[in-house]
């Protein structure tokens, strides 16, 4: 019998960490680094990590034994404990390794429905890899992929829900919206979104890639057909952790991206064994919850969302420019357009390394409709410091510009 895994020591609780430098070394982060980009990837607890490496020491110790009596069990035992997180059913939650994993699991599983002149309808703040898994089946079964152009900077919530509504046409069956967009760092109001499509009974589906950990959750009164995320970008958990969430009615047709021995089996079972691979990440997943809830999920919120906000304050009022977002829109993420002329891929990367290569700054620069956009991520291991700091390099970067 395999020995339970244990948990960390040198835990510390809600009431005696700070944030901002002085946890930062609950992580492996390079300490010669501002690390201003928690969402890309997500930053895992060195705790989180050890949990991590018991589940990996458990499998090799015995594989079969692991494998056949006790991985699908464990993993359904984590997947109900994120699944109650969520706000749903753990049997209505399978894991994938990411979102746009969980995005092409629904896409090829719903291909044989779609006809010639069915619309894939999404928005242009859409994550370009969607955007592609969307293209490619859009391209193998004749349907046709719809972009909802919105702007950026954006004056309200509105803006999108109106434009989403004119564009929907009788045609429209699928459709899919970012709950947090990744290059404009939009909190979408994915609500009215759902209720608008199905009351046309358009199949919808969110790619909630940053929500889960940083917006309050509860799938199973939203109303969508699909909705994935990621638990390793705010959620603390390892690399190649996400979920993928289908309503009860879907769950028959629903299907890995990798077809194997358990096809035909159930929608968990299916999901659950894939072929060999290595599970800790997902089975990790409950450790970074705890972390979370240890260091208060409301306060990690609140904390986050202010620092975001002040990082869009500070930058706007570097470049020039009026907030490209009202302040209900933001939570962790914020981007703002840059003065950058011609704006291209090559003037990105450029920027990109030269902030890092010179002032140790890691951020993303994003190509956007035509805009070069700098986003920061903020999580509890960033302060207020770190992005006047970056506010002051931006200056110098445009005078010399």
């Amino acid at each position: 019998m395999f020995a339970p895994i244990a948990k960390h020591s040198g835990c510390v609780t809600v009431h005696s960490i700070e944030f901002g430098r002085h946890c930062r070394g609950l992580w492996l982060l390079d300490p010669d680094v501002v690390f201003l980009n928690n969402g890309s990837f997500g930053a895992t607890p060195i705790e989180v990590l050890e949990v991590q490496h018991q589940w990996q020491y458990r499998f090799e110790r015995e594989p079969i034994e692991f494998v056949g009596r006790h991985l699908h069990r464990e993993l359904r035992n984590a997947a109900a404990t994120m699944a109650a997180f969520l706000g749903a059913r753990g049997e209505d939650l399978v894991f994938v390794e990411n979102a746009t994993t969980g995005v092409n699991a629904v896409l090829r599983s719903i291909a044989p429905l779609l006809k010639p002149g069915d619309e894939l309808l999404t928005t242009s703040h859409v994550y370009n890899a969607v955007r592609q898994a969307m293209r490619y089946i859009a391209a193998l079964t004749g349907a046709r992929y719809v972009e909802v152009p919105l702007p950026f900077p954006i004056e309200n919530a509105t803006v999108v829900v109106e434009s989403v509504r004119e564009a929907l046409s009788d045609r429209t069956r699928f459709t899919l919206f970012d709950h947090i967009t990744s290059p404009t760092g939009l909190v979408f109001p994915v609500e009215q979104l759902v209720a608008l499509c199905k009351e046309r009974g358009i199949w919808v589906m969110v790619d909630g890639a940053h929500a889960p950990g940083v917006l309050p959750l509860q799938l199973d009164q939203l109303g969508a057909d699909w909705y994935t995320g990621n638990f390793h970008k705010w959620l603390f958990a390892p690399k190649g952790c996400a979920f993928l969430w289908t309503a009860p009615p879907w769950q028959s047709l629903m299907h890995p991206v990798v077809i194997s021995h358990g096809y035909g089996s159930g929608y968990t079972a299916e999901f659950d064994f894939t072929g060999t691979k290595d599970w800790s990440a997902y089975l990790s997943a409950p450790a970074g919850l705890a972390f979370l809830e240890k260091l208060g999920a409301d306060r990690v919120r609140n904390y986050n969302r202010e620092l975001a906000l002040g990082a869009q304050r500070v930058l706007s009022e570097t470049i020039g420019i009026v907030p490209p977002a009202p302040a209900d829109m933001i939570a962790c993420l914020a981007a703002v357009p840059l003065p950058v002329d011609p704006a291209d891929e090559a003037a990105a990367q450029q920027l990109h390394d030269w902030l890092f290569n010179r002032h140790r700054i890691e951020v993303p620069i994003f190509l956007h409709n035509g805009k070069l956009l700098l986003r920061t991520a903020s999580q509890v291991y960033n302060e207020a410091d770190q992005y006047h700091h970056l506010a002051r390099v931006l200056a110098q970067w445009i005078a010399d510009d």
